[in-house]
């Protein structure tokens, strides 16, 4: 008899910390994923996002709006959708921001070499 109350209190904890672990794993992630994408918009603002990918930054935004709605609303799946479709766009706002300055870079050091080169080609 007492291996049965053993059994059973093994069985009873096993159900509630499979509960415990199922419920948290739900709200974990989606806590996760809406931090994640958060410090990718704020990446992204910071290189420059806004100016250079005014719409990909405007699209992350709203969707990490949502995925903090949707946490608030304790919809942990919705929240992980829209966290990480405002990171795929925080990302994309950032990638954009960083391939104009490297082209604006790039034009700069053309422009440079090309005054060189008048420079070396001028008659002495």
């Amino acid at each position: 008899m007492k291996t049965n109350t053993r059994g059973g209190l093994a069985l009873i904890s096993a159900a509630t910390l499979a509960l415990t672990l199922g419920c948290s794993s739900l709200k974990t992630p989606a806590t996760a994923d809406v931090a994640v994408s958060n410090a990718a918009v704020a990446n992204a603002a910071g290189a420059g996002g806004a100016q250079y990918a005014p719409l990909e930054m405007t699209a992350a935004r709203e969707k990490l709006a949502l995925a903090n709605q949707a946490m608030l609303a304790k919809d942990y799946k919705l929240a992980i959708e829209m966290a990480n479709q405002a990171q795929a766009d925080a990302k994309l706002a950032q990638s954009k921001a960083s391939s104009v300055k490297a082209q604006a870079a790039a034009d700069v050091l053309q422009e440079d070499i090309r005054v060189l080169r008048e420079e070396l080609n001028r008659p002495r």
